[in-house]
């Protein structure tokens, strides 16, 4: 019998997908010197072993009479999954140019959904690797956890095992996989509704517990609940081409603030995404009077730490952010309070009660339904995803080369034609934006409004300014710069 089966949220994110919306996360390294993409795909086929997921592909049963299932994909080839790229023009922007487009290209589930791109001919001798793995397969954490199975501590190139042979054994007749996919689908149904109670109860037990202790949250306004009256520019169905933005900041200042106001680093990252959303309403003439910024911010559901298996175990948190306090002081006070509300309230549980209602649904129902939902009508009342993982606080290495920077990337849909994926890593604090290239033609401008409200929160709490990054020129289109290798 199969019993690897995706769960209801990894499968969310191939129900969902669909040309226009590419659902991979990833993230784009840069290196202090060259590597060798032969070197590196023997680097990875030895690191297999420990994570056999990687040699896996998505298998829907027949009838999508239960949830896909992870199989050993018979026809694995490294040679697949990575790759070399030459930049003719080795700046900063061609780099970004050339991750949003692969990061727009959707994976080909016939085969393990990853893949790596070794960049070369960047400026001063460096290189890059562009890493895409499928939501299905891991969410934030989960991939920060595997960047300590790949990467090591050391510059120290370790000599790698012998290579031994793999036989991902023969597949399953496809009348055992339907059947298997029909009584999994029973059980698991029988699963969501005990969810669906459990979730309920712990729902009415903090909201009983709340009116008794009269600390139930209250909304200070109707604007918190009801549809906003003005969208942002990027409130549109995405359509496919995608750029990303990227910028960062000392991780030792980024304490600093969070030291003198009392708050988490979480606070400051979204008190500086806030601060820039306000001035890119204003760029477009919108009010930001009774304005707020409504994010969902994913939250971490593992209890014993990042390496509790793959997949995504993750609750999503609304938090709505004002957009119409200047101060940043004030703003990063107000965030703070906010954020730590949601943490003690129930809009974790609501979303677990609003996801395990829709598990219990029949898996077809759900793929159809979910599949004619998807970047047609907005499902979710966002306005944009804000996530913030942490990557180890020491530098890391591949294949000797250290890893400079750590940036992000966090797909953008449903109507959000902008997202943000925020990550701290060796002492830097990075930002990296999603953009939809339609609906968010000014994404660069964006990531200029973070530098400027970083600089204003540097220096309200009386730290000296920082040095202000000169906003970076508009991008030429990615027009014959790039080599395949």
């Amino acid at each position: 019998m199969v019993n690897d089966r995706l769960g209801p949220l990894d499968a969310l994110f191939l129900y969902l997908e669909k040309k226009e919306m590419p659902l991979h996360i990833g993230s784009v390294f840069l290196l202090d010197g060259p590597i060798s993409v032969d070197d590196l795909r023997s680097l990875i086929e030895a690191k297999l072993p420990l994570i056999p997921r990687y040699r896996q592909r998505v298998v829907f049963p027949p009838l999508q009479a239960g949830y896909p299932t992870w199989e050993f994909d018979p026809g694995f080839d490294i040679n697949g999954h990575i790759c070399g790229v030459h930049l003719k023009r080795g700046t900063m922007e061609a780099l970004q140019r050339l991750a949003g487009h692969i990061f727009s290209e959707v994976m080909d589930r016939n085969r393990p959904l990853w893949d790596l791109t070794v960049v070369d001919g960047l400026e001063d001798g460096r290189s890059a690797v562009i890493a895409r793995v499928h939501h299905c397969m891991v969410d934030g954490v989960a991939g920060v956890a595997m960047m300590s199975l790949i990467m090591d501590t050391s510059p120290e190139i370790k000599p790698l095992p012998p290579k031994k042979p793999f036989h991902p054994g023969t597949p399953l007749p496809a009348w055992e996989v339907l059947g298997d996919a029909m009584v999994s689908s029973y059980f698991h149904a029988v699963d969501r509704v005990l969810s669906v109670q459990s979730a309920a109860l712990n729902v009415a037990e903090e909201l009983l517990g709340g009116m008794l202790a009269g600390s139930v949250p209250v909304l200070s306004s109707a604007a918190e609940v009801l549809p906003p009256a003005q969208r942002f520019p990027f409130y549109a169905p995405v359509l496919g081409p995608r750029r990303v933005s990227w910028t960062e900041f000392p991780m030792s200042e980024i304490n600093a603030i969070r030291h003198i106001c009392g708050v988490k680093v979480n606070d400051v990252g979204m008190m500086i995404l806030a601060g820039a959303m306000r001035r890119y309403a204003k760029l477009h003439h919108q009010s930001v009077k009774d304005r707020l910024l409504r994010l969902m911010v994913p939250v971490n559901r593992r209890n014993g730490g990042p390496k509790q298996g793959m997949g995504n175990k993750i609750t999503l948190a609304p938090v709505n952010v004002p957009l119409d306090i200047a101060d940043p002081v004030e703003l990063l006070s107000n965030i703070h309070q906010r954020t730590e509300a949601v943490k003690h309230a129930y809009a974790g549980d609501l979303t677990v009660l609003t996801g395990s209602l829709l598990a219990t649904l029949p898996v077809p129902v759900q793929a159809q339904l979910v599949g004619m939902l998807s970047n047609t009508v907005p499902v979710l009342p966002f306005d944009m995803v804000a996530t913030n993982v942490a990557a180890p606080d020491y530098p890391l290495y591949l294949l000797g080369r250290e890893i400079l920077t750590y940036y992000p990337y966090v797909p953008i849909g449903d109507f959000m034609g902008i997202c943000c994926a925020m990550a701290s890593y060796n002492g830097t604090f990075y930002f990296s934006l999603t953009g939809d290239c339609a609906s968010a033609p000014d994404l660069d401008r964006l990531r200029d409004f973070l530098n400027q409200v970083f600089g204003e929160l540097h220096a309200a709490v009386g730290l000296a300014r920082p040095i202000e990054q000169e906003p970076l020129p508009e991008p030429a289109p990615l027009v014959e710069e790039v080599v395949l290798k």
